[in-house]
């Protein structure tokens, strides 16, 4: 294992570190400037803790927008190398992070395997690890002792899991007020219905809540980055915005502040299905009530019939968050609320958030983020193909659909003589554009 040096304690002491100078320099701004938003806990420092070659992701105010894209086995497809596939492909087309979801099959084997393969940091949910073995060992879920939820989260730091997602707003008392007053959809999220379960069965608070301190120690020891989960997110446009939802979000708030005067990193998840005019408000809600934390959305998904195109759906949502100061975006796919994703399915929906993470840089962070769009309308205005094809998020598909249906012309099959560049070329004497005889 590297020397660890806790970023959040580095910053307030004034010191910048390597994986701060490596994050400045892939984002183009200051290593100082960085390290005061370190320290003030508006950017955190993804990074894996035992393979330097890694590069670490700075995620929050200022810096791109990042797209994570989840993959993992299920009981019903437990096929390691098919998830080994997509991560790939994930980071292939753009993905900045790649989270293991998996529910089946040997999970050490499978995470361990994952964080040999992905060149990005990787981020798992515990909570599903110690749902499964408590139903290996003990018969079922709330049967989960205490001490098997800490021991998969030390499990998964010393592999070198760069962030974890935790469920540590789900209390009893938002737990209890559920079963009184039900949602349209209850809770969605896996690890919330996991503790809500266990909760309610045992009479008891969950045990990431009221032992957050102790969550905090193994943080600082391993220096990994707490994600902290929205267990309650809504699943349908109906629920969002409820009590549920809001009581989470303030929970969470109080433990953003605790995990910051711990040295630990944190960042904010968010919703779920939620209406388009709500998106500005809530994020403004999330940034006043946890002080700046990097939010993290699923989404949103402002539409409940996407089926099977929720990652549009999560893209249009993905971007108004994100012009509203979302940070980072997980990869919606085609197969939401369907299926296990395949390949491809994870392939569109990371292209999906991609673009919408893009076309927010481009107004929030001005113009380098907007260089390629500018090289490709130079392009396109010289009809130089090569040139467009090399520049498409997805040059594959791309020079496959500008293949499909030819043409005699220098120009696409759409316009063909009548291509507009053509004519301007012809009249206002653009010597780049060959000005065919088509007027």
């Amino acid at each position: 294992m590297s020397t660890l040096t806790l970023q959040l304690k580095a910053a307030e002491r004034g010191a910048v570190t390597e994986e701060m100078k490596r994050v400045a320099e892939d984002e183009g701004c200051s290593a100082e400037t960085l390290r005061e938003r370190v320290r003030d806990g508006t950017v955190v420092i993804a990074r894996s803790s035992v393979n330097e070659e890694i590069p670490p992701i700075g995620i929050g105010e200022g810096l791109r927008i990042k797209v994570n894209a989840n993959v993992g086995t299920s009981m019903d497809v437990c096929d390691p190398s098919l998830e080994l596939r997509k991560a790939k492909v994930a980071v292939r087309f753009g993905a900045e992070t790649v989270m293991d979801l998996s529910t089946a099959g040997d999970l050490n084997d499978i995470r361990w395997s994952l964080l040999k393969a992905v060149t990005v940091p990787l981020g798992t949910v515990p909570i599903y690890q110690a749902a499964i073995d408590a139903i290996n060992s003990r018969g079922s879920i709330v049967d989960m002792k205490d001490d098997d939820v800490f021991n998969v989260i030390k499990r998964h730091a010393k592999d070198g899991v760069a962030f974890m997602t935790v469920h540590c707003g789900v209390t009893k008392p938002i737990i209890e007020h559920l079963k009184r007053h039900p949602r349209v959809t209850g809770i969605v999220s896996r690890g919330g219905t996991f503790l809500a379960a266990w909760i309610l069965h045992n009479d008891r608070e969950n045990p990431l809540y009221k032992d957050f301190d102790y969550l905090l120690e193994i943080a600082r020891e391993f220096d990994f980055c707490i994600s902290l989960g929205d267990g309650l997110r809504p699943g349908c446009l109906t629920d969002s915005s409820d009590w549920a939802q809001v009581q989470e979000l303030l929970t969470i708030g109080e433990l953003v502040e605790r995990a910051r005067k711990a040295g630990v990193q944190c960042i904010v998840e968010g919703p779920g299905h939620m209406p388009l005019n709500q998106i500005a408000s809530h994020v403004a809600l999330e940034k006043a009530v946890c002080k700046g934390a990097p939010y993290y959305l699923l989404g949103p998904l402002v539409t409940d019939i996407g089926a099977p195109y929720d990652h549009i759906v999560g893209a249009i949502g993905g971007a108004l968050a994100s012009m509203a100061g979302a940070d980072y975006l997980c990869v919606v796919t085609p197969a939401e609320h369907l299926s296990l994703p395949s390949v491809d399915d994870v392939k569109e929906g990371v292209i999906a958030a991609k673009l919408a993470a893009h076309a927010c840089d481009i107004v929030r962070l001005g113009k380098n983020a907007g260089k390629l769009d500018m090289d490709m309308a130079r392009a396109r205005a010289k009809l130089d193909w090569k040139t467009q094809l090399r520049l498409s998020i997805n040059p594959e598909k791309a020079r496959v659909i500008h293949g499909n249906v030819g043409t005699s012309t220098t120009a696409c099959s759409m316009c063909g003589p009548f291509c507009t560049y053509k004519i301007i070329a012809k009249y206002f004497g653009d010597r780049e554009v060959v000005a065919e005889k088509c007027m």
